[in-house]
C-alpha cells in the first residue's frame, strides 16, 4: 500500500469515526438533556450533526475526499469509470473498510464519553416500509447533491451543502437520514438515541445502496458531462 492511500484511508478513517461520535454523543447529550421532549432531542441532534458534518467535510475533503460514506465512494468510481476520474475499484473496497471500521470506533468513543456500556448493542428497531422509502429518498438526494456540485464546478460549497442536506433529511425523512451504510453500522453498536437495532440495519444498507443508484442516475440525466475548471 502506498504512502498516499494509507493517508487517504486514514482520513477515512477518523472522519467517519468523528462524524458518528457527532451523530451519538449529540444523541445521547440531547436524550438528556432534554428527555420528555422527542422533538427537540431530533433539533439538537440534527443541529450537531448538519454543523458536524460540515466541519469534517472542511477539514479531511483535501485529503481523502471526505466520503466517509461507501454508497458515496461507489458512485465517486462509478461516474468516473468513463473520464478516468474518482476512486479506482479496489481503493473504493478499502475505503469502504476504513468508513465502517470508523463508524464502529466513533460509536465506541461516543458511548465511553457518556459512560454508556460499549458490550450492548443497540435496540431501537426502526423498520416498516415508510422508513425504507425515507432511506431511499435521503441517500438519493444526498448523492445527487454531492455530484451534481462537483459536475457543475460547485466544489467550495460542498461542506456547507451537504451538512444542510442532512440536517434538513433529518426531518423530512421519516427514516431520520442516515442515508449511510457504514454509519449505520456504527450506530448499531450504540443502545441509544441514535441506535438502531442490528435486524434493522440491513434493509436500511439496501435501501441506501437503492438511493445510491437512483441519484446516481438523477445525476447522470441532469448533469451528463463533467464541468472543466476555468482555463
Amino acid at each position: 500500500m502506498n504512502h498516499d492511500l494509507l493517508r487517504r484511508l486514514t482520513a477515512e478513517l477518523i472522519g467517519t469515526a468523528l462524524l458518528v461520535a457527532v451523530i451519538v454523543g449529540s444523541g445521547i447529550a440531547a436524550q438528556r438533556l432534554s428527555p420528555d421532549d422527542v422533538g427537540l432531542q431530533l433539533l439538537e441532534n440534527s443541529t450537531a450533526t448538519a454543523l458536524g458534518l460540515a466541519v469534517l467535510i472542511l477539514m479531511f475533503g483535501p485529503v481523502s475526499g471526505a466520503h466517509f460514506n461507501p454508497v458515496v465512494s461507489a458512485a465517486d468510481w462509478l461516474l468516473g469509470r468513463r473520464y478516468g476520474t474518482g476512486l479506482a475499484g479496489r481503493e473504493v473496497l478499502a475505503y469502504s473498510a476504513a468508513q465502517v471500521v470508523g463508524g464502529i470506533a466513533g460509536a465506541v468513543l461516543a458511548n465511553l464519553m457518556f459512560q454508556v456500556s460499549i458490550t450492548e448493542l443497540a435496540t431501537t428497531e426502526r423498520d416498516g416500509a415508510h422508513l425504507l422509502l425515507g432511506e431511499v429518498v435521503a441517500t438519493a438526494g444526498l448523492v445527487a447533491l454531492i455530484f451534481a456540485l462537483a459536475r457543475t464546478g460547485s466544489g467550495a460549497v460542498v461542506a456547507p451543502a451537504v451538512g444542510a442536506y442532512i440536517g434538513a433529511a433529518y426531518w423530512f425523512s421519516s427514516s431520520t437520514a442516515f442515508a449511510n451504510p457504514a454509519v449505520t453500522v456504527g450506530r448499531m453498536f450504540s443502545d441509544t438515541f441514535a441506535g438502531i437495532d442490528p435486524a434493522s440495519a440491513p434493509m436500511f444498507v439496501a435501501m441506501q445502496v437503492l438511493g445510491g443508484a437512483v441519484g446516481l442516475g438523477f445525476v447522470q440525466l441532469m448533469y451528463p458531462a463533467i464541468a472543466k475548471d476555468p482555463a
